[in-house]
């Protein structure tokens, strides 16, 4: 469990699922993300987060407002999908409920989840990706310190051919540099 100043990330839990189920089938929400969620789909997803959270320590992390408990959506780290650029490393990812856009939960999520993953593992980077119309995705991506690997971008093997969400971009950031102390 990580916790903000207003959050906390946190495994999933059975009553997480119907929540994520109506999130994913606002057509706000998914526009850049594909078609509608089934119930069987939000299922599935709530079990491969514990899978990973089970295997590696951490996954895509339920968030939960401190203030009533409500589960705003999720935001973390897995290991990049198969098939891209980023296979294998360090992926973060969020997505929140439509009513808790522009409150700076996905900032505050995030920099938690950067920061857990650089005192937690030994990744040497992070990585991100979202198609080019997802601007508030990339713009969040820039303010959190993250850079546009155009040699990166990338056609998403899960999305069929034809389809406007097929082309990915790709951002990075670097683990940071530890500061010592000057020498006397």
């Amino acid at each position: 469990m990580i916790e903000t100043e207003r959050l906390i990330l946190r495994g999933w839990l059975d009553s997480d699922v119907a929540p994520f189920h109506a999130m994913g089938n606002d057509a706000d929400v998914m526009r850049f993300l594909g078609p509608p969620m089934s119930l069987a789909g939000a299922e599935e997803a709530r079990a491969r987060m514990d899978a990973l959270l089970a295997k590696h320590g951490y996954c895509f992390w339920a968030i939960e407002r401190k203030a009533d408990g409500e589960f705003l959506g999720f935001c973390g780290i897995k290991p990049g999908p198969a098939d891209t650029p980023i296979a294998d490393e360090i992926e973060i990812g969020w997505r929140l409920r439509r009513d808790a856009w522009g409150q700076g939960y996905a900032r505050e999520a995030a920099e938690a989840a950067i920061a857990w993953t650089w005192a937690n593992t030994d990744a040497p980077e992070i990585a991100a990706i979202t198609v080019t119309a997802n601007a508030n995705s990339w713009g969040l991506m820039e303010r959190l310190g993250m850079a546009r690997d155009p040699a990166g971008d990338f056609d998403h093997p899960a999305v069929p051919d034809g389809d406007p969400l097929k082309r990915h971009i790709t951002y990075r950031m670097a683990r940071p540099a530890i500061s010592r102390p000057a020498s006397p």
